[in-house]
């Protein structure tokens, strides 16, 4: 199974956009109101915090792009962000049979994925992915198609023991 929302990828670089003109023109706002309209008084405040909050809740939300492959005999999963130089790119590939477990955080702001992977000499690896801006069938596909993975490791698992 595919999943990958990079065809998103133009929105979020408008909002990434908006955010930012919104923070520069709040800046200037703030600017005016203070030093030249003295309007609002202490109330021109939130032409800074508003647009600085909407700007900080937009980048802790994480990587804007993921995306995951199951085709094959391997787990791919790729995690990026709009802007290239903010985060760097994840990038992981591992054979399906490492998979151990996954388990997705739904926090208020942020969702993220987090997959323990066996590696050698028995020690557990957790790779984690940003899933914020997955849609909830987006989510409910990727949850499915990692449960299907896991149950074929356990049923592998349970013919070899019994070999």
């Amino acid at each position: 199974m595919r999943l990958s929302n990079r065809n998103k990828a133009g929105f979020y670089n408008f909002l990434n956009t908006f955010f930012l003109m919104l923070f520069v023109c709040g800046i200037a706002a703030f600017l005016l109101e203070r030093y030249k309209f003295d309007i609002f008084g202490w109330e021109s405040y939130i032409f800074l915090i508003v647009p600085t909050l909407l700007l900080v809740i937009y980048y802790l939300r994480g990587r804007q792009i993921f995306e995951y492959d199951s085709d094959g005999e391997a787990l791919n999963f790729k995690n990026r962000n709009i802007i290239t130089f903010l985060n760097r790119p994840v990038s992981d590939e591992f054979p399906k049979y490492k998979l151990q477990k996954y388990e997705v955080v739904n926090a208020v702001i942020l969702k993220r994925l987090y997959i323990t992977v066996s590696s050698k000499k028995n020690h557990s690896v957790i790779l984690k992915y940003d899933i914020s801006y997955l849609t909830d069938k987006e989510l409910r596909d990727l949850k499915y198609s990692l449960d299907k993975v896991i149950k074929e490791n356990k049923e592998n698992l349970h013919l070899c023991r019994k070999i």
